[in-house]
């Protein structure tokens, strides 16, 4: 029989790139991982026992306005 490769899912691909690059932002996400719904796979993550803490930056908008947001860190230990 033929062997099937598994399609890495949202949730494994996030922690791909949390394991390479350390951090990550909604924005990030979308634009890398095509990933719209950052904060669940981040739950998700954590319920499996990550250690993932959010750090709110600071930076401007497209428009120069100032905003706010979170960046997700994950913690080695």
């Amino acid at each position: 029989m033929k062997q099937v490769k598994k399609l890495k899912g949202h949730k494994e691909r996030l922690l791909d790139y949390l394991e390479r690059k350390g951090k990550i932002t909604t924005a990030l996400a979308v634009k890398k991982l095509g990933n719209y719904r950052l904060s669940e796979y981040i739950r998700q993550l954590r319920e499996d026992g990550y250690k993932i803490i959010n750090v709110t930056k600071k930076g401007k908008n497209r428009y120069g306005e100032e905003v706010r947001f979170d960046e997700f860190v994950l913690v080695k230990e």
